[in-house]
């Protein structure tokens, strides 16, 4: 099953990952007090807690800063309340951005995605307007040097919804939300990581951005991004090197 190419794309997003770590931190600790807030600290029974973890183990968190996050989550230490918002709007040409949030305060939160979407060429638009372009899933890619016979049977025997070959020969596995640490660790266990695993919100069709069109879009992109309440920021566009 042919898809649109990832492998570029995804490279990019590790290097700008890895350029903001301090931030990154910032973000995991958010996520991980308000899935134990919502859900409970232990993770073997709160499986967005479970999943903020192995995140924030997999970029290097110290342990001593996960478990101060679910304790303030669960009540046990002092902490800020947050609360979670997604904003949708449009980018360049129309490509739809959508935005989540967690803040202690809403209002300087939209007045900051506004201004970003207003100096950079966009539009803040309402709830709805573009989420149905967005598919909720657990999402890994994997180098065009993995075995594809055994990754497809895998994935699909560990309950993966769809594997998709992409055009510069990565490959994509779909799962759904709650599948998506089932699937990740029987791949793993059979010898088979990828290089990029998140549960996300997946565009169902993707409009490819050159020239100037696609700085234009990057610079919208990164001033959502550079925003402190913003959690990540998702979109239609696939920005060409």
């Amino acid at each position: 099953m042919a898809g649109h190419s990832k492998w570029a794309n995804i490279k990019h997003k590790k290097a700008a990952t890895d350029a903001k770590r301090g931030k990154i931190f910032t973000r995991l600790i958010k996520e991980i007090t308000v899935a134990a807030k919502l859900g409970g600290g232990d993770i073997t029974s709160n499986p967005r807690l479970r999943l903020a973890v192995d995140k924030a183990y997999d970029n290097n968190m110290p342990k001593d800063n996960v478990e101060r996050a679910i304790k303030r989550g669960t009540g046990d230490m002092e902490g800020v309340n947050y609360e979670e918002i997604r904003y949708e709007g449009y980018g360049i040409n129309g490509a739809a951005v959508m935005v989540d949030c967690l803040t202690d305060n809403r209002v300087r939160t939209v007045a900051d995605v506004r201004h970003a979407f207003t100096k950079y060429g966009g539009n803040l638009g309402t709830d709805g307007s573009v989420s149905f372009l967005f598919k909720h899933c657990g999402q890994m890619i994997f180098s065009p040097e993995t075995n594809e016979e055994k990754l497809f049977d895998v994935a699909l025997e560990a309950g993966a919804e769809d594997v998709l070959s992409q055009e510069d020969g990565s490959f994509e596995v779909l799962t759904s939300p709650q599948d998506f640490e089932q699937v990740r660790k029987v791949l793993e266990g059979a010898g088979m990581k990828p290089e990029f695993a998140e549960v996300t919100m997946r565009p169902e069709n993707e409009t490819l951005f050159s020239g100037d069109d696609a700085l234009k879009m990057q610079k919208l992109l990164d001033a959502l991004e550079n925003i402190d309440d913003v959690q990540a920021v998702y979109t239609t566009a696939v920005i060409e090197d």
